[in-house]
């Protein structure tokens, strides 16, 4: 067992290794092999490391066909204004527009949602030692609320224009007036009004940062998914 953990550290460490500079590797391997407390620099670097993980993995599962319609924790649904359009709809029969509605949000949030990746990675550079020390130190979800305050914004304007586009040539707005149109036909029908664009994007963001809280709470409460040596001596000093 004692072979087995010296092996895994070597491992973790020549994985740290491949990503970081040389002056990088040099100090953390001080660190580790002394166990001499971490450096603020070591902190930081490892918090960094932890984000740029935990946010890739967020994107990558998103980023995909099925990313947001098969994971029933962020699948896109009729919004609640639709409710009782779709309602209807599926009780005469027609509920293959209904399903075609939300698959078409689904792919057009599974298609912007991979423009997230440069911008986390930016606000992640732009860290300061006063913002890591205080998501290490924070509640369960500081690092995705550090997130939602500096990358919202950008966010929002990446992507708006992919969102349109996605629904542009999938002719989901084609078929959102049919939905509309089948639905004002029926009697007693009310038109529904809202931003449907708007709607996407929301949803989208609202799944990708829950996803990226669940990737922060895995590195906070679970110590496998501290997948480096760094990883798991940076949230040891919490």
């Amino acid at each position: 067992m004692k072979l087995f953990k010296v092996a895994m550290t070597v491992a973790f460490t020549l994985l740290v290794a491949t990503s970081c500079k040389t002056t990088d590797i040099n100090r953390v391997l001080d660190s580790i092999g002394g166990n001499q407390p971490l450096s603020e620099q070591t902190v930081v670097a490892g918090l960094k490391q932890a984000l740029e993980v935990g946010t890739k993995n967020s994107v990558n599962s998103t980023n995909r066909p099925g990313g947001f319609s098969n994971n029933p924790l962020i699948k896109i649904v009729v919004p609640e204004k639709l409710d009782n359009a779709a309602s209807t709809l599926r009780k005469v029969g027609l509920g293959s527009y209904v399903d075609n509605f939300e698959m078409q949000m689904n792919r057009a949030a599974e298609k912007a949602s991979g423009e997230a990746t440069e911008v986390f990675i930016g606000a992640i550079s732009s860290m300061s030692i006063a913002d890591a020390w205080g998501i290490l130190r924070g509640g369960d979800n500081a690092a995705t609320d550090y997130f939602r305050t500096k990358t919202q914004t950008s966010l929002e304007r990446r992507f708006q224009p992919i969102i349109t586009s996605s629904m542009e040539k999938v002719g989901f707005y084609n078929d959102y007036k049919q939905l509309l149109g089948a639905y004002e036909k029926l009697p007693f029908a009310d038109k529904p009004n809202m931003n449907i664009e708007d709607y996407v994007m929301q949803e989208t963001l609202g799944g990708l940062f829950t996803l990226v809280a669940q990737e922060e709470r895995k590195i906070r409460d679970n110590p496998v998914a501290r997948t480096t040596e760094l990883l798991r001596k940076v949230f040891s000093q919490q």
